[in-house]
């Protein structure tokens, strides 16, 4: 590593990008950026030692060894990207144009911030033996042999993690018990309603879910519950969610959501320092289809938001590009693929799709407003904005459009399985 590849821009004062955050964020802005026909120098900075990878396989083949590292297939020397790995970054100073780490600092002429999030630890377990988090492939690798043992293993959090895991564990032939603190599994991302039926999931899987269960302390080999129920445990896996990974911007002027220490980007994923972007798990952005801001923890953010950063920085602010996706997600749990888009909230009407006790069966959400409350026959209508697949992927791939242009639908069409909902858009 050069002293003038890291400490400042080049000597011809070619323009430089410098990149925070290796993960996919942080690569697809660096590659979108030669695409859109950046011609100055990107810098990326990974805090990791390990080439630039993919987190899904992590919870899913990674876990269970039948797939090695994910590295990402990006030519990062021939696209003229300037990586650098185990470069923890600590500060921000716009001041200087500059970002420090431990190897001194690196001046740029735009900064993108895509640090990600951290896992969320349980108090005092940070450290302790037997105890797991699932974010980064060491956390993976680690954990692999726990899984081949045939351990049994307690996972707290019965989230999109907590059910991947508990997943994978369960193929391997582990004995699982998964508890919740709410009375329900993903508690946080889907109303009652729905969530009750995925409960069973976990007894057909031969997993133990106790819902309503707070951890009152882990020490080793046990878990113990508010109630004072003791777990045995031979590994504890903690699925409690994450948060952005922002403390590193203390002091930079850079506005932070208080609430959930997101960067408060702008609809440009501008943030309030001049010349500096954010990305990705890290950042929050308003939605104007949605009235909304949004904080989306999930790969298809990070792999969207990117392009938006990239066309605004090679424009120069030339017609800048507004970052408005339909959120997308998906999951694998207990033999089902469950998919998801848009964004739902309390007012919003639930409508189902299917017997939600079989394997396959879908939820779309409508939105009443003002024109869209009756179809023109007289029944019903709101405009789509969210839907909730599993192992209805059709339904996934043509909501997901319906969301984009904003289609009303009609309610009772949508509610019969058996019509495609792109025939229940008026």
């Amino acid at each position: 590593m050069s002293e003038q590849s890291m400490s400042s821009p080049s000597s011809d004062h070619t323009p430089r990008v410098v990149i925070v955050g290796a993960g996919i964020a942080g690569v697809q802005t660096a590659v979108a950026l030669r695409e859109q026909g950046w011609r100055g120098a990107i810098t990326l900075l990974g805090d990791e030692p390990h080439q630039p990878y993919d987190r899904p396989p992590l919870s899913k083949a990674v876990l269970l060894g039948r797939a090695d590292s994910p590295t990402f297939d990006v030519d990062f020397a021939g696209l003229g990207i300037d990586l650098h790995l185990g470069r923890r970054v600590t500060a921000l100073v716009p001041e200087d144009h500059r970002v420090d780490t431990a190897e001194g600092p690196v001046r740029y002429d735009h900064a993108v911030i895509a640090t990600g999030a951290d896992p969320i630890a349980l108090p005092g377990s940070r450290g302790m033996p037997g105890v797991h988090l699932l974010r980064t492939l060491d956390d993976a690798e680690r954990l692999r042999p726990v899984l081949a043992a045939q351990h049994e293993i307690v996972v707290v959090g019965a989230g999109w993690i907590g059910a991947e895991f508990a997943t994978a564990a369960r193929e391997a032939g582990c004995a699982v018990t998964v508890v919740e603190a709410a009375d329900r599994p993903l508690a946080g991302a889907l109303p009652a309603e729905v969530a009750a039926h995925m409960t069973s999931w976990y007894a057909d899987a031969g997993a133990e879910l106790r819902t309503g269960a707070r951890v009152a302390s882990v020490t080793a080999g046990a878990v113990t519950l508010a109630d004072g129920t003791v777990l045995p445990a031979d590994a504890v896996v903690v699925g409690i969610g994450a948060r952005p990974a922002t403390a590193w911007l203390a002091g930079s002027g850079v506005e932070v959501s208080p609430d959930d220490a997101s960067v408060l980007a702008d609809e440009r994923l501008r943030t309030s320092v001049p010349d500096v972007y954010a990305v990705g798990d890290c950042a929050s952005f308003p939605s104007t289809r949605y009235g909304s801001r949004l904080l989306v923890h999930h790969w298809d953010n990070a792999l969207q938001g990117p392009r938006t950063v990239a066309e605004n920085i090679a424009r120069g602010g030339a017609e800048d590009v507004v970052y408005d996706p339909v959120p997308y997600f998906w999951s694998e749990q207990f033999g089902r693929f469950v998919q998801y888009a848009g964004h739902h909230g309390d007012a919003d009407e639930l409508v189902w799709r299917g017997d939600p006790t079989g394997a396959a069966w879908s939820v779309v959400w409508l939105r009443g407003e003002e024109g869209a409350g009756e179809a023109p026959s007289g029944r019903r209508a709101g405009r789509l904005v969210a839907l909730l697949a599993v192992g209805r992927p059709r339904d996934l791939a043509q909501g997901r459009k319906l969301i984009e242009r904003g289609a009303v639908l009609d309610r009772d069409r949508a509610a019969n399985a058996a019509v495609p909902l792109k025939a229940a858009a008026e």
